[in-house]
Formats: structure tokens, C-alpha cells, sequence
């Protein structure tokens, strides 16, 4: 897992750009620590940064192959989990291989496949490859985005990065931010291709992205098909099973120390549980980490969210397997540290207001980095086969809008509610979202043979898969690689998707459990505890400290009148919110506070150029 840059500049000299190039690559160091390195020429410069997990002495980048009529250079990041299999192919073509790394088969799978290549690629993966036969430069991103990969069209070629501070690093890039970049940050439909940034995009998952003298070019290689399923509920239940070994298997490959992530729900316990053997075949133990907070399972409060502690069921997964397990306790005194906040701002790139939930993650990685350099998750698991509560509520199930906007509990609400007048009504949110939610929609393609209710949770699921899993997957890989801790995500395999995606609902809800498939497939692997248990989202501390400090520093930001975060928030709402008991200052009003002091430490980091109005 690395971190990846680049400039292509057909009518500059980059060769007097070494600085800027330098100063790029730098930005992504927390992604590769290991080491780092550039490829310069006159209109083309790569850049990365180096997590080493497979061939630990011999996957150096920028790595490049010389061929009769000119170089190809990759700068690659991700973990390829075919590779071996493919450089067998490539042997058997003729291809001589110098290193055992997954970077090279990418390098040379180019040479023979050309930009075929990536739809041969099983894994999670962002490069960006240089072409001096052709003149072009090629970004690949994976299936479903689980590796993240911007870009900027300059003048005269094209910035791209991992994360937007590399291309921020450049100075040719204005650090301007309008409204419609504000629209997608508080509407929250994962819109494809967004960044918070003004003229900064994503390289949208499945796409290839061509860069020459000519122009840019995109190019779909994978998306979502609709196909007819033809299997009965028991043949399902054992491919799904199948499919989810494989993946595992494949991904509990690693020449570093790794473990799992281990919230004792289902997802995270079906991973340990599949891992596990894996492991012991190779003569590995299995090692679990779960977050968990001081005083929390003592004091714990059934919500709308959360019905049980956490702990209980990581105690009963991590004995059942005999995984050598630890628990990272927090305290609110950490989470509300707002160096934390900053570190975690600054990870993100932007304020995305998430609060203890990405401070708790972001410390979480941090210790278990200490001790692993991989780690395996059960993310993906809710949107694939329909974990959210959502899914199951018949007001959210049925709107005609993203389910997620729909759903409503004490933490959800108007998200524009501490917005100032003047942007809310410059925003108009609920326009913004219902064009989104039509644009979404028109993708999704139904069989004749779906009734009314497969038909919307057909919509449901590719809104899942396409839109608001991106975002999930995006906030697991910034705060994992903020510290240098590769996450692998087996559920993301896109073989498994393809296959559960064009499973019925009435065979993902049987019986009317939420995810019973995934229930069927794990069964026998699993405590009937843990299979049986509801769904509990990741763990927010209850304890009201971390409240009453926020509400401490919104104070002190308060002071601050002429501060320019106050363009976009009502001083009146955060005045109000900060006065509150500490007692009531949960859910969307904590939220609120939350994104407030993201707000504040994104400024104070990026020094954006509003343009709103």
C-alpha cells in the first residue's frame, strides 16, 4: 500500500520542477513510510511513497520497463491479490520478472494487455503509468474505488494524486472552494467524481483515464451489471460462502504481520472466523483489535443505534477462534483532543464532521500499526447485503431519495440547520440532493420479471454499492493510511458483489432478517450468538466529558468573530449549541458541534478561497 503522485506537463520542462515534484510526494509520506522515490523526464514526473507489504526489498518505485521504442514508468498503490497467477501468464508469454512484487506484474501485464490490463486485475488499486511510446500518461483506479486517486487539468497536461494534498503541494493549483463544491459536502450523496475542491476530481472507480497532447479520455472498464440470478436459496447461500472464502483466502496473503479488525458483529466476525484457518495453515496466529471506550460496557445506554456493548460479543468471536486478541481503550479526554481533530482533518483533507467516529478510528489504527502492518475488515458487508437499518424501514425504503437521507433518528435531521441563512438558501440542499437521486437512479437497469418491491430494492442496493459505500471506504483507507496501516476489505471483491447484487430480496431479507444470506453462509462457522445478533453500527462514546468539551472548544472558536468559517456557519446556532446542558448535546446537535470544529481546523490547515454567492 503506498501513496501515489504525478504531473504530466506537455509544453513545460519539469526537470526544473524537482522542488514542486519533491514537495508532492512528500504530502504522502504517512501513506509510505517506508520510503519513498521519484521518475523525472522532460514533461512527465512520478512520485511515491512506499508501505512495504509484499517483497519487502524488491517492490522500489517508480518502477520502469524499457522497451525498443521507448520507457513505461508506474507509480502503483494497492495490493494486486491475483498477481500471482497472472505473472504465471505472463511467464508463459514470455515476460522475465526481476522482483517478486505485485507492482512489477502490473508493469509488465501493461506491456502485454496494454490498458486491458486492469480488468484482469483482482484487488484494490490506484496507479498512474506513463507511456513514452505513446506520448500518454494512464490512471487506473479499482472496481469500486476501496483506493482513492484525484486529478487536476492543467494548461498544458494533468495533476494526480492519492489524497488532494498532493496536488495542493502544487502551487498551479488555485485552493478555491464555491458553492457547488459545499453542495455535495452537506448533501452527502457521494456524487461521482466530487471533491470538495474546485476543479479537483476523483477518477471514478472502474475508469481508466487517458492523458496525451490530444486531450483526456475516460473509459469504463467495470460497472454494476443487472443479470437474472438462477440459483435456489441453499445453491446461494453455498456460492456466497464460496466467494466470500475466496476472497479471504486471497487476501490473507502478506509478507508483513497482519490481523483483523474485530467488532464482534457479523461482518468483522465472519472475516476472523474465515481468516483464522487461513492463517493457521501458514503458521500464523490470528490476531484481532477492537476500539472500545473507558467505562463504556459498564455504563452502557441501549439507543436507537445500538442495542448491546460491543465487548461481550468480541470476548465470545476471539475465544470461539482463539485469535490473540486486544482491545484499544479510549478515553473522552483523547477524543476530544483537537490536535486528534486536526490530525484527523488533515487526514480527510476536509471538515466531514464525523467526530469521535473518525478519532476513535484514527487512534484505533494507530495502535494497532505499532504491531501490524495489515489488517482485514468487515467493511462493505451492510451496503452489499443490506445491513443498515434502512434497508428494513418502510418510510426510507420507500422514498424517492437516497435511503440514507430518508432514514430519520436523533442522529439524523437537516444537515444545513447550522449553516448560515445567506448558504443555506444559496445551497438549496433539497434541490441539489433530488438531482443527484435522479442521475443515480437512471443507471440502475431492472429485469422484467422484478416486481415492485425488487425493483426498488434493486435501486436501493446500486445506491448502496455505487454511492454511499465510496464514502465508507474512502474515511477506512484516509484514516488507516494516515498512519501507515494497510486495510484490506474482502467483501469488496468484485465477484462476490456481482453475484449478491443480482440476488433477489427476498433471499437477502429471508425470513425478514436483515443480511440472513450472509447469516446462511456463516453459520456454521460462527457463535449462534453472533450470527443472531442485530445489527450495531461503529461504536460512539455515551460519556457526556466529550460533549461538554466540544461545546469547550466551540467556545473558544466563538471568540474568534472575524474568523472566515463564519461564512458558512450561523454564530447564533453555534452560540446556542455550546450553551446547552452537556446531558442533551447528543446525536445531530453533538454532530453539528462537531462539524463546526472541523470547520475551523480545515482553515486554519488549507487556507481555502471562498467563493460563495
Amino acid at each position: 500500500m503506498c501513496g501515489i503522485t504525478g504531473w504530466v506537463a506537455f509544453d513545460t520542462d519539469l526537470t526544473e520542477e524537482v522542488p514542486v515534484i519533491d514537495a508532492m510526494t512528500k504530502t504522502l509520506s504517512d501513506r509510505g513510510p517506508d520510503a519513498g522515490g521519484t521518475w523525472i523526464r522532460t514533461h512527465v514526473a512520478l512520485g511515491h511513497r512506499r508501505l512495504a507489504v509484499i517483497d519487502l526489498p524488491g517492490g522500489a518505485q517508480p518502477m520502469e520497463a524499457r522497451t525498443p521504442s521507448g520507457t513505461v514508468a508506474l507509480t502503483f498503490s494497492g495490493e494486486v491479490y491475483n498477481f500471482l497467477d497472472l505473472r504465471a501468464a505472463l511467464e508463459g508469454r514470455g515476460h522475465r520478472f526481476t522482483t517478486r512484487s505485485d507492482t512489477e506484474v502490473v508493469l509488465r501485464g501493461y506491456l502485454e494487455w496494454g490498458e486491458a490490463v486492469a480488468e484482469r486485475l483482482n484487488g484494490m488499486y490506484a496507479f498512474g503509468l506513463w507511456d513514452e511510446r505513446h506520448g500518454k500518461l494512464v490512471l487506473v483506479r479499482d472496481r469500486v474505488g476501496v483506493k482513492p486517486l484525484y486529478y487536476h487539468r492543467t494548461s498544458d497536461g494533468l495533476l494526480f494524486g492519492s489524497e488532494p494534498k498532493a496536488i495542493l503541494a502544487n502551487p498551479r493549483f488555485a485552493r478555491v472552494v464555491d458553492t457547488g463544491c459545499l453542495r455535495e459536502l452537506t448533501g452527502f450523496t457521494k456524487a461521482p467524481g466530487w471533491s470538495l475542491w474546485k476543479e479537483m476530481h476523483e477518477v471514478e472507480p472502474g475508469t481508466v483515464v487517458t492523458v496525451s497532447r490530444d486531450g483526456i479520455r475516460h473509459h469504463t472498464y467495470w460497472r454494476l451489471e443487472t443479470m437474472p440470478h438462477t440459483d435456489d436459496l441453499p445453491a446461494t447461500v453455498e456460492k456466497v460462502g464460496a466467494l466470500f472464502g475466496e476472497a479471504v483466502r486471497r487476501q490473507t496473503v502478506s509478507d508483513v504481520p497482519q490481523c483483523v479488525l474485530l467488532s464482534g458483529g457479523l461482518d468483522s466476525s465472519a472475516v476472523t472466523a474465515v481468516a483464522t484457518p487461513e492463517l493457521r495453515a501458514r503458521g500464523e496466529k490470528t490476531r484481532t483489535f477492537s476500539v472500545d471506550f473507558a467505562g463504556y460496557e459498564e455504563n452502557f445506554r441501549p439507543d436507537e443505534l445500538r442495542e448491546t456493548p460491543d465487548s461481550p460479543f468480541v470476548r465470545e468471536v476471539a475465544a470461539h477462534v482463539g485469535s490473540v486478541h486486544r482491545d484499544i481503550v479510549l478515553n473522552s479526554r483523547a477524543l476530544a483532543d483537537p490536535a486528534l481533530r486536526r490530525a484527523v482533518v488533515a487526514a480527510r483533507d476536509m471538515p466531514i464532521g464525523l467526530g469521535d467516529i473518525d478519532s476513535s478510528m484514527y487512534l484505533l489504527f494507530q495502535a494497532i500499526r505499532a504491531e501490524c502492518t495489515v489488517a482485514l475488515s468487515g467493511e462493505f458487508a451492510d451496503e452489499l447485503f443490506g445491513g443498515y437499518a434502512w434497508f428494513h424501514h418502510p418510510a426510507a425504503r420507500d422514498a424517492d431519495t437516497f435511503p440514507w437521507l430518508a432514514f430519520s433518528n436523533a442522529y439524523t435531521g437537516d444537515r444545513t440547520e447550522m449553516l448560515s441563512p445567506e448558504l443555506r438558501q444559496e445551497l438549496d440542499i433539497g434541490a441539489y440532493v433530488a438531482d443527484e437521486y435522479r442521475t443515480a437512479v437512471a443507471a440502475v437497469y431492472h429485469l422484467d420479471t422484478e416486481d415492485e418491491l425488487e425493483r426498488r430494492m434493486r435501486r436501493s442496493s446500486h445506491l448502496h454499492v455505487t454511492r454511499l459505500v465510496r464514502a465508507m471506504l474512502d474515511r477506512k483507507d484516509r484514516m488507516s493510511m494516515a498512519v501507515g496501516l494497510e486495510v484490506r476489505v474482502p467483501f469488496a471483491d468484485h465477484r462476490l458483489i456481482e453475484y449478491v447484487y443480482n440476488t433477489p430480496w427476498s433471499m437477502k431479507a429471508d425470513g425478514g432478517r436483515e443480511k440472513s444470506l450472509l447469516r446462511g453462509a456463516v453459520a456454521g462457522l460462527l457463535p449462534r450468538s453472533v450470527t443472531e445478533r442485530v445489527k450495531s453500527p461503529y461504536p460512539s462514546t455515551q460519556d457526556t466529558g466529550y460533549a461538554e468539551a466540544l461545546q469547550g472548544q466551540a467556545k473558544d472558536v466563538l471568540a474568534e468573530a472575524g474568523h472566515p468559517m463564519f461564512e458558512i456557519f450561523d454564530a447564533t446556532w453555534v452560540r446556542g449549541a455550546a450553551a446547552q446542558d452537556p446531558d442533551v448535546v447528543t446525536g445531530r446537535l453533538r454532530t453539528g458541534l462537531e462539524r463546526v470544529l472541523d470547520m475551523y481546523h480545515w482553515f486554519d490547515l488549507y487556507r481555502p478561497e471562498l467563493r460563495l454567492g
